[in-house]
C-alpha cells in the first residue's frame, strides 16, 4: 500500500518505519530540512530503542522515503496519516492549527480518492472540522480518527504488537483499507475497535486521562502514608493484586511527565470547560502532579534544616520516564530550578536525555559522562528517573564518594531498610523507614 505520513516527530517517524517495515511504500514528510537529511541517511533525531535499525533497513530496502515535499508525499499515496503536534494553547486546549492548514494544503493537492488519517492527539470534534475543510474538494476524500498508544521507550513493541487498534470511520471503505493496513500487527488476536469518529477522539484522552488519574491517586496516598508511618509499597502490592484494579501505574514517584499524560490532561479539562461541564477528579489529578513535582525537594530543604545555599546536590536521571531523551514536562527539571533558585549546586547524569536537558537549563548545572562522577562530593543524591543503572549501583563506592550519605529516592527504587543498615539516611515517597544510619548535616 502506498502510504504518506505527514510530521516526522516522535508518532510519525515510529508510525512511517513500523508500516514500511510490513512491505508497504512509506514517504514521510517535513519541513525540517535538516532532520529530513539526517533521516535520509538512516539516523534518527530522537533517543528510541531499537528505531534506528528499522529506519536504516527499511531506508535501503527503499521502502521508506524522507521528503520535505507535501505534493511529492500526497499524491503518490493513497493512504495520508496527520502526525502533527497539537501543542497546549495558552489556557491549556490542544492547539490544532497545524493540522487545520496542512489539510487545506492536501485539499489543494489531491489527485484521486484518499483517506486521511488523523493520527494526532487532537479534541473531540477535530475529523469533524478536516472533513468540512475538505467539502467540495475535486476528488472524495474519507477522514478516519486512529489515535495512538505508543509508549516512549517501548514504542517499536507497542506499533508491532498493540494491545488494541482503534479506528473512528463510518465509511466501510475506509475500515476496510486500515484493517488490510493493521493486520500484520494483530495476528495475535489483539482487537480492532472500530467506532464514530468522535468516539475514538474521546477514546484517546479517556485512556491518557484514567492512567494519569491511577499515579496520582498513588502520590496522593503516599502523602498521606508518609504522614501515618505507612509504607507505600506495601500498600500498593495489598491492591495490584486485585484485577479490578491492576498492576500497571501503582508506583508512587515525583509525578508524569512527558509530551501526553499532562497536555492530555489540561486539555481534557479546556475540552469539559467548553461544554459546560467541570471535570472535578480530572482537575484534582492535575493539581495533586504539579503538587508531587515539589515532593523531593520539601523533604531535602526539612532535611537540610532549611540550609541548602551551596549544597552540592547530584541528580540521576533527567527524562520524564526511562529509555527515552524527553524532557517534557519532566519532573526533573522541576526539581532543579527549584534548587538552583535555592542556591543548591547541582551535578546531573542521564543515560540519554543530557542533549535535550542541556537545551533547557543551559550552563546553570554541570553535566557529568556517569554517575559516579555525578555523586563525588555531594551533599547529597536525588534520583528521580527510574533507569536500570540506577537500580542497582554499588553502594559502597557511591557513600565513599559523597560528602553526607542522604538519598532521595523520587522513584523507590531502593529498599529503606537495606539503605539504612548501609549506613545512608533515606527518604522515599510514601515509604516507611524504620531506623536510619548516618545523621542531618
Amino acid at each position: 500500500m502506498k502510504i504518506a505520513v505527514i510530521g516526522t516527530g516522535y508518532v510519525g517517524l515510529v508510525q512511517g518505519a513500523c508500516l514500511a517495515d510490513t512491505g508497504n511504500d512509506v514517504v514521510c514528510m517535513d519541513i525540517d530540512r535538516r532532520k529530513i537529511s539526517l533521516l535520509r541517511r538512516g539516523k534518527i533525531p530522537i533517543y528510541e530503542p531499537g528505531l534506528e535499525e528499522v529506519v536504516r533497513r527499511n531506508v535501503k530496502e527503499g521502502r521508506l522515503t524522507f521528503v520535505t515535499s507535501l505534493a511529492s508525499a500526497a499524491r503518490k499515496s493513497d493512504v495520508i496519516f496527520l502526525c502533527l503536534p497539537t501543542p497546549p494553547s495558552d489556557d491549556g486546549a490542544a492547539d490544532v492549527t497545524r493540522v487545520l492548514q496542512v489539510t487545506k494544503r492536501i485539499r489543494g493537492l489531491l489527485n484521486g480518492h484518499k483517506i486521511i488519517v488523523s493520527k494526532s492527539t487532537v479534541p473531540v470534534g477535530t475529523v469533524d472540522r478536516i472533513r468540512q475543510l475538505l467539502r467540495g474538494a475535486a476528488y472524495p476524500v474519507d477522514v478516519v480518527s486512529n489515535p495512538e498508544f505508543l509508549k516512549e521507550g517501548s514504542a517499536l513493541q507497542d506499533s508491532m504488537h498493540p494491545d488494541r487498534i482503534v479506528i473512528g470511520s463510518r465509511s466501510p471503505r475506509a475500515v476496510e483499507v486500515l484493517r488490510e493496513l493493521y493486520e500484520p500487527f494483530v495476528r495475535t488476536g489483539n482487537p480492532i475497535v472500530v467506532m464514530d469518529e468522535r468516539s475514538a477522539e474521546m477514546t484517546k484522552y479517556a485512556a491518557n486521562c484514567m492512567l494519569a488519574t491511577k499515579i496520582s491517586f498513588m502520590n496522593d496516598l503516599a502523602n498521606l502514608c508518609d504522614r501515618l508511618g505507612v509504607d507505600i509499597e506495601m500498600v500498593r502490592r495489598g491492591i495490584a493484586s486485585d484485577p479490578r484494579i491492576g498492576k500497571q501505574f501503582l508506583f508512587a514517584g515525583v509525578g508524569f511527565g512527558g509530551s501526553c499524560f499532562p497536555k492530555d490532561v489540561k486539555a481534557l479539562l479546556k475540552t469539559g470547560e467548553s461544554a459546560g461541564y467541570q471535570l472535578r477528579l480530572m482537575r484534582a489529578v492535575d493539581q495533586v502532579n504539579e503538587t508531587q513535582k515539589r515532593v523531593l525537594v520539601a523533604k531535602l530543604v526539612e532535611h537540610f534544616r532549611g540550609r541548602v545555599r551551596g549544597r552540592r546536590i547530584a541528580v540521576w536521571g533527567l527524562s520524564f520516564k526511562p529509555l527515552t531523551d524527553d524532557v517534557r514536562e519532566a519532573p526533573a527539571l522541576v526539581i532543579i530550578q527549584d534548587l538552583l533558585q535555592m542556591g543548591a549546586q547541582v551535578v546531573v547524569h542521564d543515560p540519554a536525555a543530557m542533549t535535550t536537558a542541556r537545551k533547557i537549563l543551559g550552563r546553570r548545572v554541570k553535566y557529568c559522562r556517569n554517575a559516579y562522577d555525578a555523586v563525588k562530593g555531594a551533599d547529597a543524591l536525588v534520583v528521580v528517573t527510574e533507569w536500570n543503572e540506577f537500580r542497582r549501583p554499588d553502594f559502597v563506592r557511591l557513600k565513599k564518594l559523597m560528602r553526607h550519605s542522604a538519598i532521595f529516592d523520587g522513584r523507590n527504587i531502593f529498599e529503606p531498610a537495606e539503605m539504612s543498615k548501609m549506613g545512608f539516611v533515606y527518604h522515599g515517597i510514601g515509604r516507611r523507614v524504620e531506623a536510619t544510619g548516618g545523621s542531618k548535616e
